[in-house]
């Protein structure tokens, strides 16, 4: 090796690395901080152990010895982290021992190496000094918990505090009051509902009833009405009847005294409101209109109803309908007017002939047996007698049909006094015309020598209007011509192909 020159101190001797010619320097001074001997005893290092990590290394201090030894593993993680019979030291293995053919089967998962393992109870982290030593989790399922204390571990063995053990006893007291409060108001109530201590208020005899109107007309109309009961070998039957004469006249309907036309005579018995009973002769009927009237002889003190305005009747008024539906004599029901001049055809039932009337119409419930009593208004005045309703039921639900009272006076004054009624008539068929242009009666026939025809109607005219009263049905031209009378020329309206014409007829008594 040669030799090598220093840049700043000249030539180097290559061999040892040091230059003879300069002095060497004395070594720095080891600075060791004092060692406590607590800590000595510690951390140094016991007798023949050279290194930090040798395997017979021994805790210096015996007396330290429970405190800092290692605890003993957990029984689950020496399972789970053990190395198998066959591996070397470690918890790994090669990833190409899971190859080989005979790898044995995969366990059941484990929490500690399968992160989508169930989850399982595992022992503390410290012992409890309370608890004995580590759970066999294999054997062992009991849960972490303390166990609870018990009644006689409370009150015997002082297991709680004093100020615990008196907010235990406030609170139970406080829950006794309420359980007592809550029992005294249930115990109460159960006496109110069976207390033999009578509390029912009876209404001051001074104190102010309702009005009731409908009840005041009743009892003053009842007296004048009567039941009547109509026999002959072969049938029977029932309705109302009214007083309107003090010498004994009643008015009823023809279908009543006549049982639907089914017999001119019968056995007729009135059974009045106090319930006595006379035999009672009928003096004459009038099948167009529905109207009869009967006579009883020697009844002392009847009651003669009040007859009122029927033409003075308006709709929306209030109504009442009394009579024996049903059988139920004195039955009152209410209602209103809820229409007026009101055409209705009976049907061929109640008489031989055409029965049309100019009916007030009412929804006072009108069911069988009712038929000949009375419709009375707010005053008590009778302004129609019952006769018909319309019902799709067969029961009180539709509409009830009166014949007006300025019509049954008429033609009861007549039958009283003559026997038989005579209505005005110009000598037609007629049937309703409808045909979205005209509305009224179209004359299907005329009869010969008839007022009609030598008035000029043809087959065919359309008549809208008989004196002040329009036309829009056969049956209006039936009561139109009725109204209008027998005294004197009559105006009427019609229409012929189609052109409007004014004819002058004079009725005649059919």
């Amino acid at each position: 090796m040669g030799r090598v020159e220093d840049q700043t101190n000249g030539p180097l001797d290559a061999g040892d690395g040091t230059d003879p010619d300069r002095p060497l320097r004395e070594p720095t001074p080891i600075s060791r901080p004092e060692v406590d001997e607590s800590a000595a005893e510690y951390f140094s290092r016991p007798e023949g152990v050279e290194g930090g990590q040798d395997p017979r290394r021994a805790v210096a201090a015996p007396h330290e010895e429970e405190r800092h030894r290692a605890p003993d593993p957990d029984p689950a993680l020496a399972a789970a982290f053990a190395p198998g019979p066959d591996a070397a030291p470690g918890i790994e293995r090669h990833p190409g021992w899971q190859d080989e053919a005979d790898a044995p089967e995969p366990s059941t998962p484990d929490p500690w190496r399968d992160p989508h393992a169930a989850v399982g109870f595992g022992t503390p982290a410290l012992e409890s000094p309370d608890e004995p030593g580590p759970v066999d989790l294999s054997t062992d399922a009991r849960p972490l918990t303390r166990p609870r204390l018990s009644l006689s571990e409370v009150l015997f063995e002082r297991r709680l505090s004093r100020q615990a053990l008196a907010a235990l006893v406030a609170a139970v007291a406080v829950v006794a009051l309420i359980a007592g409060g809550i029992g005294a108001v249930l115990a109460d109530s159960a006496r109110m509902l069976t207390t033999s201590t009578v509390r029912i208020e009876d209404a001051p005899t001074d104190a102010l009833r309702p009005d009731n109107p409908i009840g005041e007309v009743a009892q003053r109309v009842q007296p004048a009405v009567v039941s009547i009961q109509v026999s002959s070998p072969s049938a029977q039957g029932e309705g109302s009847g009214l007083v309107i004469d003090p010498q004994g006249y009643i008015v009823t309907n023809n279908h009543v005294a006549t049982m639907e036309g089914a017999t001119d005579r019968a056995d007729i018995d009135v059974v009045f409101s106090d319930g006595s009973r006379v035999p009672a002769e009928l003096v004459g009927t009038d099948p167009a209109t529905d109207l009869a009237v009967l006579k009883v002889d020697d009844v002392q003190g009847m009651t003669v109803a009040t007859l009122g305005d029927s033409g003075a009747v308006e709709v929306g008024e209030q109504v009442v309908a009394i009579g024996s539906p049903l059988g139920l004599v004195r039955t009152v029901t209410g209602g209103i007017v809820s229409a007026t001049q009101r055409p209705i055809a009976l049907g061929e039932s109640t008489s031989d002939g055409d029965v049309v009337i100019d009916a007030i119409q009412t929804d006072a419930a009108i069911n069988p047996g009712n038929s000949g009593g009375p419709l009375i208004d707010a005053s008590g005045a009778v302004i129609g007698i019952n006769t018909s309703i319309f019902t799709q039921s067969g029961g009180s639900i539709g509409l009830g049909f009166a014949i007006p009272i300025d019509d049954v006076r008429d033609i009861a004054a007549e039958l009283m006094t003559e026997g038989e009624v005579r209505h005005p008539t110009i000598g037609v068929n007629a049937r309703k015309a409808d045909n979205g242009n005209v509305e009224g009666a179209e004359i299907v026939n005329v009869r010969d020598g008839s007022a009609a025809e030598e008035g000029g109607l043809r087959e065919g005219d359309i008549v809208t209007r008989v004196g002040d009263r329009e036309v829009h049905s056969s049956d209006e031209l039936v009561v139109a011509v009725r109204r209008a009378g027998a005294d004197g020329d009559v105006p009427v309206e019609l229409i012929r192909d189609g052109s409007r014409v004014e004819l002058t007829v004079r009725p005649t008594l059919g």
